[in-house]
């Protein structure tokens, strides 16, 4: 239960004393955020609970106490979630299967990025579009082949992708939510050991147990041959293949970085 009692620590250091309608006592705060005392009380538990939680020393934690406790720490819906996976027993992961034949179809069919991406966002297929536009990904190892992986590790990619930090940090929570659902993940462990051996950055936020679920996004790269590119992007569930989404990369309509992209689709798709 490290990683539920670590979470907690994390997000009650998150949360003011304002922020859930608290008085300052004008006490001397010695760490940031609420007390223990403060988050026993508007969950509606004992301080010696809290504190066993807190300290790894209970498992088997009610529904209740957690929808409470979730309360309390004013957690988004993807924190949420986390909190509740954790507080579980651990699944083995699923095998991620290949990339279906249909679904690579799909990807070569569109005139946009397009990517599949697996658990801790895996690249497993991209279109030759998204390969001019982000990296060639045939040319690197298939253990490199990975978004966050290459956010921070990747000199050429990380200097694409502008507002390296949001982008960064927003790898780090969608990686630290895939970690809780699969904790007995030797993959996904390995890439966490390796960043955290290799970056500063990534072991601070990774420290911080910061959770977000992967969505609609929009980011600006750029890009050595076209300029600055803003595109939004939608992730969209392979349904016949648990595990695997499609990402896709759109520019709105007349602006320059539809034009952008298409003027490399003319340098990258065939034809």
């Amino acid at each position: 239960m490290t990683e539920l009692a670590d979470f907690l620590r994390a997000s009650r250091s998150r949360v003011h004393p304002g922020d859930v309608g608290l008085d300052p006592d004008g006490k001397p705060r010695r760490v940031p955020g609420l007390r223990r005392e403060e988050v026993a009380q508007l969950a509606n538990v004992s301080v010696d609970y809290l504190v066993r939680l807190e300290q790894g020393r209970t498992t088997n934690v009610s529904r209740s106490v957690l929808d409470s406790l979730a309360e309390a720490l004013q957690l988004a819906p993807a924190a949420r979630e986390y909190l509740l996976t954790i507080a579980g027993p651990a699944d083995p992961p699923p095998p991620v299967g290949a990339v279906r034949p249909q679904t690579r179809r799909l990807l070569a069919s569109l005139g946009l990025p397009a990517l599949v991406v697996g658990r801790a966002l895996d690249v497993l297929a991209w279109n030759p579009l998204a390969a001019a536009l982000f990296a060639d990904f045939g040319a690197l190892a298939p253990e490199h082949r990975n978004v966050v992986r290459m956010t921070f590790l990747d000199p050429d990619y990380r200097s694409l992708v502008a507002e390296w930090s949001v982008v960064a940090r927003e790898c780090v929570a969608y990686l630290r939510r895939d970690a809780g659902k699969y904790p007995a993940d030797p993959r996904l462990a390995a890439l966490v050991d390796e960043l955290s051996a290799a970056d500063a950055d990534f072991r601070e936020w990774w420290a911080a147990h910061l959770v977000q679920a992967a969505g609609f996004r929009r980011k600006t790269f750029r890009h050595p041959r076209v300029g600055p590119v803003t595109l939004d992007s939608q992730r969209l569930a392979v349904e016949t293949d648990p595990g695997q989404y499609v990402v896709v990369y759109s520019a709105e309509p007349g602006s320059a970085s539809e034009a952008a992209l298409r003027a490399l689709a003319e340098v990258a798709l065939p034809g």
